[in-house]
């Protein structure tokens, strides 16, 4: 029960429309119960197999006997006073009457459960990505993006089609087989114990088939993933597979993925549709058995069955066959399911380890100096920082140069806590960081990387990013800030033109100058810059150097540079080599030195 409790916690905050869609359900079974009760004394009385009841029977309890004398009696007096053809035109409309208020029933419980249907797909759509967003970047280092992108679109659309749509079986089915199942043991408790032992050994043999359904359905799910994945790194790498000729290699990689993973759903779909006309076989074999013992049951007397009780007994045990049925049906789709609610409880409950710690404060501004004290850190088994000491002062400007590899990038990432440090501590005006809350924390730096991240929007929304009522005066001015206005005044929309997928219709130090214009736009106390020029042609690095240096003004800033020409008027430069700051001081004290910064400007030179 544990696993189906991954998706019922969804349908909890939907619970009283859950309870009216039950309780609609349990009215609709008990109309079309009623109907079928009408049939007993009335083909008893009318065919002359039981007497006619001439006297009121007295009441003791609400009980089946106590319904059907009551029956017995009330259609006795139809016949007595009004002839057979009144009383049977009676038990007709009234038959048509219980119908219509079972349809009706029937319709407010389905009317009932679609808020839930829809609503629970839409929350656990709210959940991952909610989640996506929270959890840390480590994390998505030791993932394929396709697979998370296929958790939340195919594994959701399967549990929508699987799990969710299976629903009315579950809130409709039950109370069906329920209700029914009390009123043949109302009829003939033996027949009934001769039911209740053939169908478990029916329901066995197609329970060992839905076994092996989730365990298929789980590797078909997680080859999507890789398909996925596959599609991504094509779409994002086009440019070099069609430059190296791979395109028959990457074809040749997808197909054969493709053809696994169709061969793993024919596998599935098989075993899945077997289960309809097994089972409808399998219900045909009970009705026959039922059919045998309960005619002997008539003929030999001993069973207390009428005939027309016997009748009865056959058209509500024919009630309980078809929900019997789509009851089996939407356990093997919530079988099939469950793979799909597996995978998305991975994602859901994956370990966030960069959350607030009990009772972090918010920081609301920096005063005095940044500081990295005797800082480790390892992303697995190597140290990519080894016992780094580094302190930044208020308004200071300090370069982190370096091979690639030497921690330049994994040291800044610390600051905001996109990672935590394994040893030692980072702190801002002398406090440990992770004493502040994420939110406020990151409200003190502004971000502006290598290769700019931007969004499919406008020119305007993507300087505002994240800033809350946004001033038309206050993005323009961060934009000629940044020397981005002029290339933006000249779409044809201006700042509301469209820049494409991540800024596709615009050149690398458009992009470059946009990322910095919404850094400005943010206008935060300390900044990080992470080889921003670094990927740009002389005359785009000079525009982004000078929109760099606009944006450094009065602020604190850690700069990761690959051309240390960009950072000689930096107030310190440290030097990282192996995870360790094997120089510092400032670009002219370094040259003296003649030490790996000396080799490293000679080489660029």
């Amino acid at each position: 029960m544990k696993k189906f409790y991954k998706i019922f916690k969804f349908i909890f905050p939907y619970k009283w429309k859950a309870a009216s869609s039950v309780l609609s359900n349990l009215l609709g079974a008990f109309f079309g119960l009623f109907s079928i009760a009408m049939l007993i004394p009335f083909l008893g009385i009318l065919f002359e197999t039981s007497p006619l009841v001439e006297v009121r029977p007295q009441f003791e309890s609400l009980d089946f006997s106590y319904i059907k004398e009551f029956f017995n009696y009330y259609v006795s007096q139809l016949i007595i006073n009004n002839g057979k053809s009144t009383a049977l035109l009676f038990i007709v409309a009234l038959v048509a009457v219980t119908s219509l208020f079972k349809n009706l029933f029937a319709y407010l419980a389905l009317w009932f459960l679609a808020p839930i249907r829809l609503g629970v797909v839409r929350d656990i759509r709210n959940a991952l990505f909610k989640k996506v967003l929270e959890l840390p970047l480590g994390y998505y280092s030791d993932e394929k993006k396709g697979d998370i992108i296929s958790k939340m679109t195919t594994d959701v659309h399967e549990i929508e089609v699987s799990i969710i749509r299976s629903l009315e079986m579950f809130f409709k089915e039950p109370i069906i087989i329920v209700v029914y199942l009390s009123f043949l043991i109302a009829i003939s408790p033996q027949l009934t114990l001769f039911v209740l032992v053939l169908l478990p050994l029916a329901g066995g043999m197609i329970g060992r088939i839905g076994k092996s359904l989730r365990k298929t359905s789980f590797k078909g799910q997680r080859k999507m993933g890789a398909l996925l994945s596959i599609i991504e790194e094509t779409l994002g790498g086009l440019r070099i597979i069609k430059a190296f000729n791979a395109e028959a290699r990457m074809r040749q990689r997808f197909e054969s993925i493709n053809s696994f993973y169709s061969r793993l759903m024919i596998k599935m779909w098989r075993r899945r549709d077997l289960a309809s006309p097994l089972s409808e076989f399998l219900g045909t074999v009970v009705v026959v058995m039922v059919l045998w013992f309960g005619a002997r049951l008539v003929f030999e007397g001993t069973g207390k069955l009428s005939p027309e009780a016997l009748i009865a007994y056959i058209a509500g045990f024919y009630m309980i066959i078809n929900p019997a049925k789509s009851f089996s049906s939407a356990y093997f789709n919530v079988l099939k399911g469950m793979a799909s609610a597996d995978r998305i409880d991975t994602l859901l409950h994956a370990n966030n380890p960069i959350v607030d710690s009990a009772g972090a404060v918010s920081v609301d501004g920096f005063n005095e100096s940044i500081e990295y004290r005797n800082v480790s850190f390892k992303y697995q088994n190597d140290y990519v920082l080894k016992n780094v000491n580094l302190k930044v002062k208020k308004g200071t400007t300090v370069a982190l140069v370096g091979q690639s590899g030497s921690g330049k990038s994994t040291m800044v990432d610390l600051l905001p806590r996109f990672y935590d440090v394994m040893e030692g501590e980072v702190l801002i005006d002398g406090v440990n960081i992770k004493e502040f809350t994420l939110s406020s924390l990151r409200n003190l730096m502004g971000n502006v990387n290598q290769e700019p991240i931007l969004f499919n929007d406008t020119f305007y929304n993507n300087i505002a990013f994240g800033i809350e009522n946004p001033q038309d005066d206050e993005v323009i001015a961060a934009a000629k800030i940044a020397n981005a206005h002029e290339f933006i005044e000249a779409t044809p929309n201006g700042y509301y033109s469209n820049i494409g997928d991540r800024g596709s219709k615009l050149s690398g130090g458009q992009r470059q100058r946009l990322s910095i214009a919404r850094a400005i736009m943010k206008n935060p106390p300390i900044m990080i810059l992470d080889e921003a020029t670094s990927a740009l042609d002389t005359e785009s690095e000079r525009l982004v150097q000078d929109a760099i240096e606009n944006l450094m003004k009065n602020r604190t800033s850690l700069v990761i540079a690959h051309r240390l020409s960009t950072v000689k008027n930096a107030d310190l430069i440290c030097v990282l080599h192996e995870g360790e700051i094997v120089e510092r001081g400032k670009h002219e004290e370094l040259l003296e030195k003649g030490g790996i910064y000396t080799k490293l400007y000679q080489l660029q030179q």
